[in-house]
């Protein structure tokens, strides 16, 4: 994409700052919206909801049609990558993922050897529909996990507070774990490569748990693996525009993932450091973030100076405004209604 596109959001992420940013948030659509939750109920289970076209496409659609938001992120889930490698997953309410845990390197010979993009047909199909129905000025966002936040969930078999148990896989079996690592980064390629010719504009890595790696480990089984696939992608899709967001990291990490041939932009998280973010990454990459989701939820005069703070400290670079992770579904309309106010004004 070009910087003569007329969507703010990719003329940004080519490095061009304008005379407003672009904004979106991170699980904009969900369960704050009254309309998603009348939507969801319809659904018999979460995954069956991410695999319905129709209801994912609406779900996508909801919060631009309310808010005008400048990009639509396809409504799915990151673990959909396990599932088509074989690792059936479900979700039990209030308690998260639930996967068959792969505790051993012989567990690994239970997963395929590609991603079978036939079960992910749905998600491709409500891109397309999404796609369809947006503006000429709205983009459209695909995403993946990334291998190593992933591969945590798939060693656990579920979320856990610190990543133990893969961290203590990759220590004791380094060559099964990098057998999986690679295994989830071709499978990462080729579900963003087929959400980009479904329609997808620009792509976010999601690293959520990149932050409790020492420095060695986040080289290896985060920095390496998103390199790769940003490398993949630029190679097959150069006008794609892809996001890191290695939630958690130091100012220097967060320097090393946006110096990444390939990588646009670099997602912050609400504890980054803005000053110390900015030293450390090139002035051509787009920042995005960092608004804390529990002043977005608590709203008030805090709440406009922080917007205020965040649209001071990154003035002159391009930026995403965007929160610091998804947005908490206790979250108010009118808190919503005043961050797009303030973002939007001057």
């Amino acid at each position: 994409m070009s910087k003569t596109s007329s969507k703010l959001f990719l003329r940004t992420l080519d490095g061009e700052v304008g005379a407003r940013r672009p904004l979106w948030m991170m699980r904009q659509a969900g369960r704050y919206l009254p309309e998603y939750r009348e939507l969801r109920a319809t659904a018999p289970s979460f995954m069956d909801f991410c695999f319905d076209p129709a209801k994912a496409a609406e779900a996508t659609l909801q919060p631009i049609r309310r808010f005008g938001f400048d990009a639509a992120i396809i409504f799915s889930d990151i673990l959909v990558i396990p599932e088509a490698l074989g690792q059936k997953v479900t979700f039990e309410a209030g308690e998260g993922p639930r996967l068959r845990p792969t505790e051993t390197p012989a567990d690994l010979d239970l997963l395929a050897d590609e991603l079978d993009a036939t079960i992910l047909a749905p998600v491709y199909e409500a891109l397309e529909r999404v796609k369809g129905a947006l503006d000429e000025s709205t983009a459209l966002i695909g995403f993946c996990g990334a291998p190593w936040t992933i591969a945590s969930y798939m060693i656990a078999g579920r979320g856990t507070p610190d990543q133990a148990p893969a961290r203590r896989f990759a220590y004791q079996y380094p060559d099964a774990f990098q057998r999986l690592i690679d295994l989830i980064t071709r499978a990462c390629v080729e579900h963003l490569s087929l959400q980009v010719k479904a329609g997808a504009e620009a792509v976010q890595i999601f690293d959520s748990w990149a932050s409790v790696l020492p420095a060695p480990q986040f080289e290896r089984w985060c920095l390496e693996p998103v390199r790769a696939i940003a490398a993949h992608m630029r190679a097959r899709h150069p006008q794609t525009k892809v996001i890191a967001f290695p939630r958690g990291v130091s100012p220097s990490h967060v320097g090393a993932t946006a110096r990444l041939p390939g990588v646009n932009c670099v997602g912050l998280d609400t504890s980054a450091d803005l000053a110390d973010c900015l030293a450390h990454t090139p002035s051509c990459v787009a920042l995005q973030g960092n608004l804390d989701p529990l002043l977005l939820l608590a709203g008030g005069p805090e709440l406009v100076r922080e917007i205020a703070r965040i649209k001071k400290a990154l003035e002159g670079r391009p930026h995403v405004f965007n929160l610091g992770h998804g947005i908490l579904p206790p979250t108010p309309i009118e808190n919503v209604e005043t961050l797009i106010r303030e973002v939007r004004a001057g």
